[in-house]
């Protein structure tokens, strides 16, 4: 099927949906997004996610355009047009179509939206390498602002240092990755980030946080600080399109690691790091135990999901 597109109140297809010059996202990033996982033509935790676009507009000062009866509308709308039962949608909100100017324009808020097939996912990926780099976004990640240059920089770095993706660093502090959340495992005991604004909490995450509690596994929501990486018995990421991704190995570049605890006033040439000398900081010794269960609860929550529209159906 071809790829569904709606633009303000029209579903189009994709080649005519096209955004005019003086649209704010175009223009300055000025807006929020969220992309929800299909599973057997079934949004997945879209609740939640609609939770979090209405917590990221309001950050910014966009009054929602929709209710959340009418988001749902929309997208259950869209992925029948798609007939698609693997998917993503991906919507975005801006301030609207106004003269370039940096204050907020009196005008109306854009909706955008696409539902793109996915491709079938390996029943066990291969566990996947970090690159550890400074975290160099804004101070308020906990917005999920189109803005995404940072992430996107991080992302193609770690690409190019040959990791599947970006951990994050903060001042010595593992925050996240590019596009998913990181997890720990000491001692049988879980790990990740407190959620507060240098994080951005995803609905994967907090949808794991509640496996964890069903799996009766002990979790802190906790700074983690790359040297704690010592006592680390697995590593793992999650996020909407990953799902929960085992990590076997965490490295960085000699150069770029004193900016892992504090960067340095001098602008640097580039910011896609070269890749010279490169230093494991952490490399999985042990089967993924923890990380495994979680796996397999997942898997099979989102099977209930896909025959009967909830992960954990009351049998």
């Amino acid at each position: 099927m071809s790829i569904i597109s709606y633009l303000n109140g029209e579903f189009l297809p994709l080649e005519r949906a096209a955004v005019p010059i003086e649209e704010r996202g175009h223009q300055f990033g000025d807006g929020v997004y969220e992309v929800v996982r299909v599973y057997g033509g079934r949004p997945f935790l879209l609740e939640w996610h609609l939770e979090r676009l209405e917590r990221s507009l309001a950050a910014i000062s966009i009054q929602n355009p929709y209710t959340k009866s009418e988001w749902t509308n929309v997208i259950h709308e869209a992925i029948r047009r798609s007939q698609e039962a693997e998917a993503t949608v991906y919507w975005q909100v801006t301030r609207g179509i106004a003269p370039r100017s940096h204050g907020f324009p009196a005008t109306a808020a854009s909706v955008s939206l696409v539902v793109r097939p996915l491709p079938g996912a390996q029943d066990r990926p291969e566990p996947v390498k970090l690159f550890a780099l400074p975290d160099q976004r804004w101070a308020n990640a906990y917005v999920k602002t189109i803005n995404l240059l940072p992430n996107v920089l991080a992302k193609e770095a770690a690409h190019h240092a040959g990791a599947f993706e970006a951990l994050l660093v903060r001042e010595g502090v593992l925050t996240e990755g590019s596009s998913s959340n990181v997890w720990f495992v000491r001692a049988g005991r879980l790990y990740t980030h407190s959620q507060n604004r240098y994080i951005l909490a995803g609905i994967t995450r907090r949808f794991v946080l509640e496996l964890a509690e069903r799996l009766n596994l002990s979790v802190s929501e906790q700074e983690f600080r790359v040297e704690d990486l010592a006592e680390v018995d697995e590593v793992f990421l999650t996020g909407t399109t990953s799902e929960i991704r085992l990590v076997h190995e965490i490295f960085t570049d000699q150069a770029i690691r004193p900016e892992l605890h504090q960067l340095s006033a001098n602008p640097p040439h580039g910011l896609v790091p070269p890749v010279q000398n490169l230093k494991v900081l952490w490399r999985q010794a042990d089967e993924h135990f923890v990380a495994s269960r979680l796996q397999q609860a997942f898997a099979a929550a989102i099977d209930d999901f896909r025959l009967y529209g909830a992960p954990f159906p009351a049998l």
